[in-house]
């Protein structure tokens, strides 16, 4: 017989709830239970689509979350949880995810991980000492493309990976005509104060476009790459959103050992002008996740016109998103995707931390730094 798992979440911050909600409640295997919203620094005069008060209102409404708690302390006093799905502004990652562990709860947190290196330190240390599972959702893990790029990667086809570059961007997560996983329509038009209002343009909440989409070139670079990163130059402006003080552009040039990447994240982009996935350069060829028409597809490159085509493969039964992946391995003990493994996500977040603290100081900043002696 197979078990079946209690879902709660905790945070309604971050618009992924509604496709990872939905994962979730669409399982077999999952009885949603109940959610509780953290509580935002600043008031926040949003209600449109995709804002925190509308996320716990399709929960409800659409979803199907048969309560909501206005403590999510309580919540997890009150109820029994098998997973809580956090997606919580980033600086209260580390908070829930003590709460979760204390709980004996295990947990998916959205990406990034958390708002700096020592949070996540502390947030793994929590989940250890508890023996409670803890996994960071990374859309993009479930991109057969890139996952076909990694398998050409590693069997040598473009041999040692030099260079690789990843750009995400739109508008701002609730920027006009942006389309988020789980929401059929764009995001409503908003003024600038009112988005001002909400976390993501509030450097003190971890908003910010290099948290929010930087985290995902650390990702690529670590996976794709193959090893641990040296160092990382980073860079964060504020170029069109004077009404937040997070940026709304960021830039990471990462160094590792034989090798270098280039991750770029904005928030003003109308148009990708891209590749919607990484490039990939070696020393005998290049990789370019790319889309012909609405699938996307890894172009091998090896120059003198030599171009192969590959579409990603179908994703394994049963495990095509994160909740059945989590859920199997729970059921199973089959080893979860790498890019979810926790000392991947410490290295992920390593990265990351280190462009934030070179954006910060105007100067490279080591990966392997004191942090994590001290952690």
């Amino acid at each position: 017989m197979s078990n079946s798992y209690r879902i709660g979440v905790i945070g309604f911050a971050h618009m992924h709830i509604n496709s990872l909600l939905a994962q979730f409640a669409a399982h077999p295997q999952s009885v949603l239970v109940a959610g509780a919203d953290t509580v935002p620094a600043r008031p926040d005069l949003g209600d449109a689509r995709s804002t925190r008060k509308w996320n716990a209102a399709n929960a409800v409404e659409k979803i199907g979350l048969p309560k909501l708690y206005d403590d999510y302390q309580e919540m997890l006093a009150q109820e029994k949880f098998d997973i809580i799905i956090c997606c919580a502004e980033n600086n209260q990652h580390g908070a829930v995810a003590e709460a979760c562990a204390a709980a004996g709860v295990h947990m998916v947190v959205e990406k990034p991980m958390a708002a700096s290196l020592h949070e996540g330190l502390a947030m793994a240390r929590a989940a250890r000492a508890a023996g409670t599972l803890m996994i960071v959702n990374w859309p993009t893990t479930w991109s057969a493309a890139d996952r076909r790029a990694k398998e050409l990667i590693d069997a040598g086809e473009i041999g040692r990976v030099l260079q690789v570059k990843w750009r995400g961007g739109h508008t701002g997560p609730l920027g006009p005509g942006v389309r988020h996983p789980g929401v059929v329509n764009e995001s409503e038009p908003l003024s600038g104060t009112v988005r001002g209002t909400t976390w993501w343009h509030q450097a003190g909440a971890g908003g910010g476009a290099m948290l929010d989409y930087c985290c995902y070139g650390s990702k690529i670079s670590r996976w794709l790459v193959g090893e641990q990163a040296t160092g990382v130059m980073g860079m964060r402006a504020n170029l069109d959103s004077p009404w937040g003080d997070a940026e709304d552009n960021a830039a990471m040039l990462v160094r590792f050992p034989q090798a270098y990447t280039i991750c770029e994240g904005s928030w003003t982009t109308l148009d990708h002008g891209v590749t919607p996935g990484p490039i990939v350069y070696g020393t005998t060829g290049t990789i370019v996740v790319d889309r012909k028409g609405n699938v996307p597809n890894v172009r091998l490159e090896r120059g003198a016109g030599q171009t192969t085509i590959y579409e990603g493969d179908a994703l394994p039964a049963g495990r095509s998103n994160i909740a059945e992946e989590m859920i199997h391995h729970l059921d199973t003990g089959d080893a979860l995707h790498p890019t979810l493994d926790l000392d991947f996500n410490l290295e992920v977040m390593a990265i990351l931390d280190a462009g934030l603290r070179s954006a910060a100081s105007g100067q490279m900043e080591r990966v392997d730094n004191g942090v994590w002696r001290l952690g």
